[in-house]
């Protein structure tokens, strides 16, 4: 009789959560329903139609996973304590920029892990469940922008011992558009990056734990909790330990997720493979034949999100992967930390390879859900896909794995929460509090500035972040959609401001308000609603390119303002980096041919 209370209880309950917080119908609901109408007890139960195991949740099992938790939680924090713990943190070049001491492999993981948060787990995951491998444009891809940032953009600021991007439109152009990019840095920190962050890593947090059921909160109340935990264990990282502290945990946290994230797929082809009554084999069979469609990386021209369309590989894509690698503050602040050039080319170039093997943590899960869960059933991006690779994590990994895993992702998105917020504080005091309000200020006196402001920022993102829940278009369109706004405009400003010598300060100043109005105008006008939104990126893209280039023709600056040799480290290339770099870009053209209708797409 006890049981059957209990599954009662656990029935209701889940669907409270789902059909709240996801407004999924009672049909959307069925696979689940069906899952838990079985008793529940410490064994694991397998259902043949949806291999789906469920495991009761008792004390030795919850205890077990919060040591596991804590104990690689701690060990992250721990270990980066030592391996800093001996830097000079008093000065802006070691509080900003880790002294700019990092090397090659710390800058890769840095890299990954400000990228790989659980924004990326969830929502990429839920671009592939409710679409196709098209997704994986969001990784793979990434590796011809790091090699361009590590061969074009890198040689040039580190050159001129760049602090901040927006230092270097300062110098490109003038005070103005300096602040104005800078204003749009810390917009889109404050209110998009920084709550998403703690938003997607609560969803996961909340299900692996479960808890609304342990704590008897609402699906809200238990994401709040869970975005105020992790943005204050976030905040200590950031502001007490600086950069270089942030650039090793993102490295240990690496490790960490290599570890668990591809536990995840492995452990999933078992569950798969039990759907044709054998085992891994069989599910990696079945994953490969099952829904041929779901494995084509090429979408169709006029396909929109979370699909990628193919065209998008060669413009939008190319152009939105440019921004982030090589123009968003909060990326390129771990190169422009390196000792040396060739450091900091090795480490994008490794990121690059990483960003390869992501494809099969963050996207390749979203298909095998869709294969446990979502087949014959109606699927749509948004809050429900986004529940898809949490899901996958409770039915497919040994629940004493989950304390560990569970670790694996506080540390992505710690890793990322702490970088963006260490790369707000940068901005702030180096590119407003030290030049306009104190420029007489002590390096003692920035750090405690960039302190204060990291504090209040990271009260603000938690206090946003769990409304993040409300936008129905899936965490990833969410945040990339957010940074349309702006990415064109500081993409274009650091192109012509490297590449060429003569282009005015105008420019940025017409193109930042042109592309605001005009990008706008694209997200309601009923006529865009079935084109793409990278399309409008790159079409915008092209336009300021135009627009630049009749700045120069009709008002060139006055005078040559290129980034001239600071003389702040050894600019010396990596010697094997283009053979490492044409590796890497070989792997990823591979991989598309993998996923097509050539081979695994048929």
């Amino acid at each position: 009789m006890r049981d059957i209370i209990d599954s009662g209880i656990s029935i209701f309950n889940l669907f409270h959560q789902h059909n709240c917080i996801s407004g999924s119908t009672e049909t959307d609901m069925q696979p689940l329903f069906s899952a838990l109408k079985q008793n529940t007890n410490s064994r694991i139960r397998e259902r043949p139609e949806t291999a789906v195991y469920f495991y009761e949740r008792d004390d030795v099992v919850l205890w077990l996973m919060f040591t596991e938790f804590i104990g690689f939680t701690a060990f992250v924090a721990i270990l980066s304590w030592y391996k800093t713990r001996n830097d000079d943190l008093s000065t802006k070049e070691g509080y900003f920029l880790a002294g700019r001491s990092l090397p090659g492999i710390v800058i890769a993981g840095s890299l990954m892990m400000t990228n790989l948060s659980a924004e990326q787990l969830v929502g990429t995951n839920g671009q592939s469940y409710a679409g196709n491998m098209s997704a994986m444009a969001w990784e793979a891809t990434a590796a011809l922008a790091l090699a361009i940032l590590a061969f074009g953009f890198l040689p040039r600021m580190l050159k001129g011992g760049i602090t901040t991007l927006p230092e270097f439109f300062r110098i490109r152009y003038d005070d103005f558009t300096m602040r104005m990019f800078a204003i749009m840095f810390l917009i889109a920190y404050v209110f998009t990056m920084l709550p998403v962050i703690l938003y997607s890593g609560s969803v996961a947090l909340v299900s692996m734990f479960n808890v609304t059921g342990v704590l008897h909160l609402t699906y809200f109340q238990a994401i709040a909790l869970m975005c105020i935990l992790s943005g204050l264990i976030g905040m200590a990282y950031a502001v007490f330990g600086g950069l270089k502290a942030i650039a090793y945990s993102d490295t240990i946290n690496g490790a960490g997720l290599i570890i668990g994230g591809f536990m995840v797929p492995v452990l999933a082809m078992f569950a798969l493979g039990k759907l044709d009554g054998g085992g891994f084999f069989a599910g990696v069979h079945h994953l490969l034949t099952a829904t041929p469609s779901k494995m084509n990386a090429w979408a169709k021209p006029s396909a929109l999100p979370p699909q990628v369309p193919w065209p998008l590989l060669f413009t939008g894509m190319l152009v939105n992967n440019l921004f982030y690698w090589g123009a968003n503050q909060s990326i390129i602040q771990r190169a422009l930390g390196a000792k040396n050039l060739a450091e900091a080319q090795k480490g994008s170039i490794w990121a690059g390879f990483f960003k390869c093997l992501d494809v099969f943590v963050i996207v390749l899960p979203g298909v095998i859900a869709y294969q446990l869960f979502g087949v014959g059933h109606h699927v749509h991006v948004g809050v429900s896909a986004d529940q898809a690779y949490p899901r996958l994590l409770m039915t497919v990994v040994p629940k004493p794995l989950i304390g560990f895993l569970a670790a694996v992702m506080m540390g992505a998105i710690l890793s990322s929460f702490n970088s963006v917020l260490n790369s707000a504080s940068t901005i702030f005091t180096l590119d407003f509090y030290h030049p306009l309000f104190h420029p007489d200020a002590d390096n003692k006196k920035m750090v405690h500035t960039g302190k204060m402001f990291g504090t209040i920022v990271g009260f603000a993102s938690i206090a946003i972040s769990p409304f993040i829940m409300y936008f129905s278009t899936g965490i990833l369109n969410f945040i990339n959609e957010c940074w349309g706004f702006f990415s064109m405009p500081i993409l274009t400003a650091l192109l012509f401001g490297l590449f060429t010598k003569k282009a005015p300060a105008i420019a940025p100043k017409i193109i930042v308000p042109l592309h605001i109005v005009l990008y706008g105008i694209s997200r309601v006008l009923p006529c865009f609603r079935h084109i793409h939104y990278l399309y409008v990126v790159f079409g915008l893209f092209l336009l300021e390119c135009a627009i630049y280039g009749l700045c120069i023709r009709l008002a060139p600056a006055a005078e040559d303002r290129r980034i001239k040799d600071a003389h702040v480290m050894d600019l010396t290339p990596w010697k094997h980096g283009k053979i490492w770099c044409t590796v890497g870009l070989s792997i990823v053209v591979l991989m598309y041919i993998i996923f097509s209708p050539l081979v695994l797409a048929r």
